[in-house]
């Protein structure tokens, strides 16, 4: 592609733009003083950007959806790559580039143990989350399955045709269709999906996690292959809490509609999703329907023997929060090769000749949608297995790919007009390599390090390469490559197994004394209760005792939140409470000796700059009435309420994300003091408001506690080897930075520490990214 750089040279009255395309000499074009903001904006213009709504509970991100972004980022929508459904990348064919860092036998417990060593890190890459502890193949599910790669990124043995690479096949008889149901016709009921086939899929059911509070329809009538059919789709949001409903449509047997109606969430919505849902904020402002209101009217319109229809209806279904036992699901009934699936869009126009979800409209309608899955399932049925075999689905869906990448030699047109649900491709199963598919286009990627995928999937490991030697490979390399896979480690025995459960004690020892304050000294019959009032305003308690060893009695309070806690110090040493003018302190362990230098780091950290802390919020406030509260804050983005993950009972604080700091600082200033429904709010600045939050009450709560008041009394010092490793991770940190500052500006960058599995426990891993921009830093 050709590439267009820029050079302005601002000059007295007017700014000179130099253009440099492939022509040895430069387009010069003068622009005076009066379109000097225009010109800027032309060039703003080509930077790409990155935005994740990444705020507490929402940050843990599977294999898959790391998937998504890696895929999109590296091909995009000319390839029919989809936008990933947790973030978005702005401008994607403006990257310069993709850089996957790898931190092999490293977690999100190495990071946070060696937060401070960390320093480049945590000051570059404001978007962070969570990974699941690691599969036994890390590095096969960042880029798909069924690949082999060496140092160069060599990939063989497939075809490749847009994003899926289609394995070579031929005859009637190897089609997937074919395998799973035979040549001959058969009733609905030989289509509809088995109990193993839902839990399989991520069908919400009766008794699964996830699942409790959901309405079932009651629909337990035997079916038969008359039973009546009914097309259901949804368009969603994005709530604080995730996808949620925006807007409901059902349709019977003949496409005629018997539902079609918005619906209001019940949590703070971040992102309407307007260019797939067609649903916005407008629209919604007069809507009194809540989701409860749907679920009764979809419960007494179906018949006890009705069969639902839909593309990936368990997505429907769980942001429905319905449990229905008869399902077709289109995009499993039309069975591709390795659990693919076809997109609505697609089959609607190969299978029905249908043109839907097309770019003329304002994102997709969902009675549309649901009629065109009645129809593909209508017309598998009607017409049988071999017939729709026959259609050779996969042979048209190349076609129309081939046609997008190269556009004089048509084939058919091109279909693609809009983007399917994110829910498509589900987790488990296997995700073809688009690595392979980046090498058909000409663009070798690059994969460097200590591992590498044999023709099986499998990693094979060369112990013998040093990151010194990686990174002297990869700065010489990297520029050269569209998509490259950087992999860094420490030594083995700085990693070892039996070293992460001392990590983890250290960890745990650590943050319980963070999370721990003494007040005092009070009288001898001073009130608990209005102890426990004054200190409960700064945040929730998890345990409150009195110290009784001293002349005068002391309280201990352990806080669930680290700003809880800082809030108290800052807030209340010296204050008088309960007739006693008190002294507020953390207690004094080794632990606790940097404790101020960590929460200013804390504090300084980019993932937190724009956040802020607010205590002192009623139970009874739901996110809506907060957000209703919070609405005259300037830049408001996000807001957070967080819950206890036991319970599932909301907190008496809560997080507030802008879209600048500086905006953060006004809110900050003003929200002091400001009351809220008789209560009085208390803030500062965020300090574990992003996947810090949860992993912290995660490692709090996750060994019994011995009493109220007890706390890690000494701290064993470090040892000669826990000295080496903060040299070694001091080192990677450099390493990582100087590989980073090479990179060309607007490179998407994301660092990855796995996770581990070892027989002490699971760790969870930890995601950093960010788009380089021209300051040299990640892009918001």
């Amino acid at each position: 592609m050709e590439e267009l750089f820029y050079m302005l040279l601002l000059v007295p009255k007017h700014y000179t733009v130099l253009l440099y395309n492939s022509s040895p000499v430069p387009q010069t074009c003068v622009v005076t003083q009066n379109l000097s903001l225009q010109a800027f904006s032309f060039l703003q213009e080509k930077s790409s950007r990155l935005s994740a709504a990444l705020l507490g509970e929402d940050c843990e991100i599977s294999p898959e959806q790391l998937y998504e972004l890696l895929q999109y980022a590296a091909l995009g929508k000319r390839h029919n790559a989809a936008q990933p459904s947790w973030c978005h990348i702005y401008h994607q064919s403006r990257l310069a580039g993709v850089v996957v860092i790898v931190l092999h036998e490293m977690s999100q417990l190495h990071f946070y143990k060696f937060y401070l060593q960390f320093k480049h890190l945590r000051k570059v890459f404001r978007h962070r989350f969570t990974l699941p502890p690691p599969s036994a193949n890390f590095l096969a599910s960042l880029c798909g399955e069924g690949v082999s790669l060496n140092l160069q990124g060599t990939a063989q043995g497939l075809i490749s045709t847009g994003v899926e690479c289609i394995p070579k096949s031929s005859g009637l008889q190897c089609d997937p269709i074919i395998r799973k149901y035979g040549k001959e016709k058969r009733g609905l009921t030989s289509y509809t999906l088995t109990s193993e086939e839902l839990k399989k899929n991520d069908y919400p059911m009766r008794d699964s996690p996830g699942c409790k509070g959901y309405m079932y329809t009651e629909c337990d009538l035997q079916r038969t292959d008359s039973s009546p059919l009914f097309g259901l789709d949804c368009e969603m949001c994005l709530t604080a809490r995730g996808n949620e409903v925006t807007r409901v449509s059902l349709v019977d047997a003949e496409g005629q509609c018997l539902l079609d109606e918005l619906v209001k969430p019940e949590s703070v919505i971040v992102n309407y999703c307007t260019r797939y849902s067609g649903v916005t904020r407008k629209m919604l402002l007069p809507v009194k329907t809540r989701l409860p209101d749907i679920q009764t009217r979809l419960k007494k319109i179906l018949p006890h023997d009705a069969v639902l229809v839909g593309h990936s209806l368990n997505a429907d279904l769980r942001a429905l929060q319905m449990i229905h036992p008869s399902v077709i699901d289109t995009s499993l009934l039309f069975a591709r090769n390795e659990g693919r699936r076809f997109k609505l869009k697609f089959l609607a126009k190969a299978v029905l000749g249908k043109e839907i979800q097309c770019e003329q409209r304002l994102g997709h309608d969902p009675a549309e949608d649901a009629r065109a899955a009645l129809e593909l399932a209508q017309f598998f049925i009607k017409k049988g297995p071999a017939k729709v075999a026959e259609l050779n689905l996969e042979m048209l869906l190349a076609a129309e790919r081939q046609t997008e990448v190269s556009p004089n030699k048509s084939v058919m047109q091109p279909q693609q007009c809009g983007v399917q649900k994110h829910l498509n491709d589900p987790p488990h199963l296997s995700k073809p390599c688009f690595l392979a598919c980046l090498q058909g286009m000409g663009q070798e990627p690059l994969l460097l390090g200590r591992q590498e995928l044999d023709s099986s999937g499998l990693c094979r490991s060369d112990l013998s390469t040093s990151n010194k030697q990686i990174l002297q490979r990869a700065l010489e390399d990297v520029p050269l490559s569209t998509f490259s896979i950087i992999q860094f480690s420490l030594d083995p025995e700085y990693v070892a197994s039996h070293c992460l459960a001392g990590y983890c004690e250290k960890v745990r020892n650590k943050l319980t004394d963070m999370l721990t304050i003494y007040a005092g000294p009070f009288e001898e019959d001073f009130c608990l209760k209005s102890v426990k009032k004054e200190f409960g305003r700064c945040g929730p308690i998890q345990s409150l005792t009195v110290v009784t060893e001293t002349y005068r009695p002391y309280v201990c309070i352990q806080y669930n939140v680290l700003e809880a806690a800082q809030l108290a110090v800052e807030s209340l040493n010296g204050a008088e409470v309960a007739g006693s003018c008190i002294k507020v302190q953390r207690p004094i362990t080794a632990a606790t000796l940097d404790c101020d230098v960590l929460i200013k780091e804390l504090e300084l950290d980019i993932e937190n700059e724009s956040v802020i802390y607010v205590a002192g919020i009623k139970k009874s406030l739901t996110e809506t009435d907060l957000q209703e509260e919070f609405s005259p804050l300037k830049d408001l983005e996000t807001l957070f309420l967080p819950k206890d993950l036991r319970s599932g009972k909301h907190s008496t604080c809560c997080f507030l994300k802008f879209q600048k700091s500086q905006s953060a600082a006004d809110a900050l200033e003003a929200i002091n003091g400001w009351a809220v429904r008789g209560s009085t709010l208390r803030s500062r600045h965020a300090l574990a408001s992003g996947h810090l939050w949860r992993w912290i009450w995660q490692m709090n709560n996750s060994s019994e506690k011995q009493g109220g008041n007890s706390l890690s009394e000494k701290m064993a010092p470090l040892s000669d080897s826990e000295q080496d490793v903060k040299k070694k991770v001091k080192k990677l940190d450099h390493q990582i930075k100087k590989l980073y500052r090479s990179l060309q500006d607007n490179t998407l960058c994301i660092v990855l520490f796995p996770g581990m599995n070892s027989i002490h426990g699971s760790q969870s891993g930890l995601g950093l990214m960010g788009i380089k921009d021209d300051g040299g830093s990640s892009a918001c």
